[in-house]
């Protein structure tokens, strides 16, 4: 069969990428002077869906060792967090400090 001409149809081959995962962040609570055991207690079960002891335990380790971790989470949940707490302290008069670190 002389003339005709054979094509090679190659297909590249592509690494498929996996979405990388989303940065997580701590959210945590750190001790004062003024603010109640059991208001953080509250805040704990209220904000971050710990049960009385879960909510005990960290509230003890905030007090003991200056701050605990409420909660690990995708930047906005954290964010919104963070917020929701903060704005709960204040409207109680309480100086409650929350924030969140990138772990």
């Amino acid at each position: 069969m002389a003339g005709i001409k054979h094509q090679e149809n190659t297909i590249e081959a592509t690494k498929t990428q996996k979405p990388k995962p989303p940065s997580m962040y701590s959210v945590l609570i750190f001790n004062d002077d003024y603010t109640p055991m059991e208001f953080v207690v509250e805040v704990l079960q209220r904000f971050f869906n710990k049960n009385r002891e879960q909510a005990t335990q960290i509230m003890l380790q905030v007090h003991t060792k200056g701050s605990g971790v409420c909660g690990i989470y995708p930047l906005d949940i954290a964010e919104t967090k963070v917020g929701q707490v903060i704005a709960f302290a204040t409207e109680h008069g309480h100086p409650l400090q929350c924030n969140m670190q990138e772990i």
